[in-house]
């Protein structure tokens, strides 16, 4: 799941994050915040709104639980068909070769030398999203009519979205072991940093609302399909097949998640079209907010910025990707065609369908007025060596 972001960050606070926080209690004595030590180190990008769907339409996703069965969990893989992560590294489960092991990752390191910095942040950066995972599962069932409400209900909502889980997981682990192998990142700081962005979670606006959350899920799993598939095209152009062959794997398994979320808004247009252009103007008025925009590793305030700032300069991810899959979207779900919409929802398509080329238009004039030479900053994920960041 992922990805960056080319829009504009949540403003920075640059509050302590040290556990010995203290604040006035009622009595005038100083008392340890703890709580505060476990909060995002900057601004959240919206007012907390809970609960937004009206509850009669919670018989919608109970209506669609046997549709959900047929048409969505066939975008899952059976775990026995699925690949894993050991198919792409180093073989070690051969007892007594471990010359043969060693090879293969000596290997490895000799093509990861030849691969820029720049490209490892974006990769980093890429990994650390895939490995909060935990977050995105907890996000997901939180929202109102598809929850799994035991931990092992046989809903498919419930079904899907542990499935959907398992699948993504193997994304983090490969890409993890891939890059402490190499060498040529700092795993301390990586682990860092995927440890502060699980504690911080995610802030997508989505108001325990399926129909805002699986919009965000369409639009987030093809921006994590574009991002890992420009990697993979990067690593091959810098000479690492395996890599590329690995990003690519990472990316198909996305665009596969895409098409099952995509189905489900596609399905919620059919059946209640007024409310759902409605509720994707709003999604699309709040921006989609990446997955990993609270990311942190303890030292830069900015992190977050910096990363998709390169993906940004490197073409792995930018707005006009953003652009493309507004635009992707809305055609699949004929947004533009909707008919006996309420005067509301007839204000909503009007403005989805034409956010796109505002978007670009927006983009066109901030790259005539942006004449600042790069700067380069340091990055903790490569031993703080400096990368150029628009």
């Amino acid at each position: 799941m992922m990805m960056t972001s080319c829009l504009t960050p949540p403003k920075c606070a640059m509050a302590s994050s040290s556990a010995n926080t203290t604040i006035n209690n009622s009595n005038g004595n100083y008392v340890h915040n703890y709580k505060k030590a476990f909060m995002p180190q900057r601004e959240l990008r919206y007012q907390e709104i809970t609960h937004s769907m009206p509850s009669q339409k919670i018989e919608i996703f109970k209506y669609l639980e046997d549709w959900a069965e047929h048409n969505i969990l066939i975008h899952l893989k059976p775990v026995h068909k699925c690949w894993q992560p050991q198919d792409f590294l180093p073989d070690s489960r051969t007892t007594g070769d471990t010359d043969g092991f060693l090879e293969q990752v000596k290997e490895l390191r000799e093509r990861a030398k030849e691969i820029p910095d720049d490209y490892y942040v974006v990769l980093v950066g890429n990994m650390i999203t895939e490995d909060a995972l935990p977050t995105y599962q907890t996000m997901l069932n939180t929202l109102d009519g598809v929850q799994d409400e035991t931990g092992s209900s046989p809903i498919s909502w419930a079904v899907w979205n542990r499935a959907w889980t398992a699948e993504e997981n193997r994304h983090g682990d490969l890409l993890n072991k891939y890059l402490y192998l190499t060498g040529r990142v700092d795993m301390s700081q990586i682990e860092r940093t995927i440890q502060y962005l699980i504690t911080y979670g995610m802030d997508p606006g989505g108001e325990n609302n399926p129909y805002l959350g699986f919009i965000y899920t369409s639009f987030q799993e093809r921006a994590t399909a574009i991002s890992h598939g420009n990697t993979a095209k990067l690593a091959k152009e810098h000479g690492d097949l395996k890599l590329a062959q690995i990003c690519g794997t990472i990316a198909s398994d996305e665009k596969r998640h895409e098409a099952a979320y995509t189905k489900i808004v596609a399905k919620l247009f059919e059946l209640d079209p007024d409310f759902t252009v409605i509720s994707l103007a709003h999604m699309m008025k709040k921006q989609i907010t990446m997955p990993a925009h609270l990311m942190y590793d303890g030292r830069d305030h900015h992190l977050f910025h910096h990363f998709s700032s390169v993906a940004q300069r490197l073409g792995v991810y930018t707005t006009n990707d953003y652009a493309d899959i507004l635009e992707l979207l809305l055609s699949a779900w004929k947004v533009e065609t909707l008919t006996g919409l309420s005067p509301e929802g007839r204000k909503a398509q009007d403005y989805v369908c034409g956010l796109a080329p505002r978007i670009r238009k927006l983009e066109e004039r901030v790259q005539l007025r942006d004449k600042r030479p790069l700067t380069s900053v340091p990055i903790s994920w490569i031993f703080g060596r400096q990368v150029r960041v628009i």
